[in-house]
């Protein structure tokens, strides 16, 4: 690809991602993405055969991301509750529309074609649920944690974060370090008084 084309190929990514955020991906058709990019449907499908390897070019470039974002966080010689807060302060400081992209993977994920989702899943598995997994197992390991199933841990802090992946919820501004410490602090030690 030429340095224009790859140029055209990013453009149509932060377009169609921001279309997807608003619209899901049922309710969003290539027209739409091709008009708000302002080029031909020709030259949208000469970049992506059809909208859900759009979808999936998108979701598996922020899943990279996320995956070298926790592979640093996990390199950092601290404890497993520091990981899972800075993991935590990671995600809650992206912008809004960013942090959205988290939630669509999972929530759109049912429109996707069997063989997409199982492969999907899997690369959303290694390179996600499963590093978190890591390192809640590391902390049972350690005897930091309590012995909790790792993956219900990981879903339970995902979903004490989930409400915060919806630009409607949160404006469009990363969250205050102020609130990202409290929804660690109430994960990590809950919310009922100590002795």
């Amino acid at each position: 690809m030429t340095t224009s084309e790859v140029g055209l190929r990013e453009q149509i990514l932060v377009a169609a991602k921001s279309l997807f955020i608003q619209q899901g991906y049922h309710g969003l058709a290539m027209r739409q993405i091709s008009e708000a990019v302002g080029v031909s449907k020709a030259a949208l499908y000469y970049h992506f055969k059809d909208k859900e390897e759009l979808f999936l070019a998108i979701l598996s470039g922020y899943l990279n991301e996320i995956e070298v974002a926790i592979d640093e966080i996990t390199a950092k010689p601290v404890s497993s509750s520091e990981h899972i807060r800075l993991f935590a302060e990671y995600i809650l400081k992206q912008p809004a529309e960013q942090r959205a992209v988290t939630r669509l993977g999972s929530q759109e994920m049912s429109q996707l074609s069997a063989s997409s989702r199982k492969t999907f899943g899997k690369t959303y598995h290694d390179k996600f649920i499963g590093k978190l997994i890591a390192i809640f197992k590391a902390g049972i390991a350690s005897g930091e944690f309590q012995a909790f199933d790792a993956e219900v841990s990981t879903w339970a802090l995902l979903g004490m974060m989930y409400p915060y992946f919806y630009p409607a919820h949160t404006g469009d501004s990363p969250l205050a370090p102020k609130a990202i410490n409290e929804i660690v602090n109430i994960y990590l030690n809950g919310v009922k008084k100590r002795g």
